[in-house]
């Protein structure tokens, strides 16, 4: 196995379709995915994985049933298991996700067209 440096920039500049997310690493059974998001996405919850966003470019607003956080470049959250929340970007955002590679991206809200059960490695 290789061992090299990662570059962000030039993973996401890779694909350009929103709520698509890409595996760019694998560790401990984790999965570590970037994706473009733009818009909003749906309620739903993860009830076995706690889910890391780490926003690269952009600013993220995660909506939770009791408020709202805001997300900036260089910040990240960790939504716990079973916190039912919806990510919304008002204008194109970048993020990094972490989480056990069995999460399913919508999560408990079942399958739609934003459902992503099989991913792309970049």
């Amino acid at each position: 196995m290789e061992v090299r440096a990662i570059d962000l920039a030039e993973k996401f500049d890779l694909f350009a379709e929103h709520w698509s997310p890409k595996i760019v690493g694998e560790l401990n059974g984790q999965h570590v995915k970037l994706a473009k998001l733009q818009g909003e996405f749906v309620w739903h919850k993860h009830d076995n994985e706690d889910e890391l966003f780490f926003v690269v470019k952009g600013t993220l607003v995660i909506e939770f049933r009791d408020k709202k956080l805001e997300i900036a470049p260089g910040q990240f959250v960790i939504v716990p298991k079973g916190v039912e929340h919806k990510p919304v970007a008002q204008e194109e955002v970048w993020v990094m996700l972490f989480e056990p590679a069995s999460t399913l991206n919508t999560g408990d809200a079942g399958t739609s067209a934003l459902t992503k059960e099989h991913l792309d490695k970049i």
